[in-house]
C-alpha cells in the first residue's frame, strides 16, 4: 500500500479521518477505488462509508449516465 503524507496548516479544522474521507470519496468518485476499496481505506463498513458520502458531495451511485441509458434500453427490450 501507498502511503503519503500531506502538510495542512494548523489553522484549518481538518483531522486525520476527514482528510482520509475526503481523500477515499474522490478516489471512489473517480472510479479509482471500489466502494469496498474505499470503506476498507478509511476503516469503515460498506454501509458505513455509503452514509457518509453524501456529506462529500459524492453520490453512492458512480455510475456514468450513458451506463444507465443503455441499462434502460437493455430493460426495455424484457419489457420490464
Amino acid at each position: 500500500m501507498k502511503r503519503i503524507t500531506i502538510n495542512i496548516p494548523d489553522t484549518v479544522d481538518f483531522d486525520d479521518k476527514e482528510a482520509l474521507m475526503a481523500i477515499a470519496s474522490r478516489l471512489y468518485e473517480k472510479g479509482k477505488l471500489s466502494l469496498g476499496q474505499a470503506a476498507e481505506l478509511v476503516g469503515l463498513s460498506k454501509g458505513a462509508f455509503m452514509e457518509i458520502l453524501g456529506t462529500f458531495g459524492v453520490s453512492v451511485f458512480n455510475y456514468p449516465s450513458s451506463d444507465l441509458d443503455r441499462d434502460v434500453e437493455n430493460a426495455k427490450s424484457y419489457n420490464l
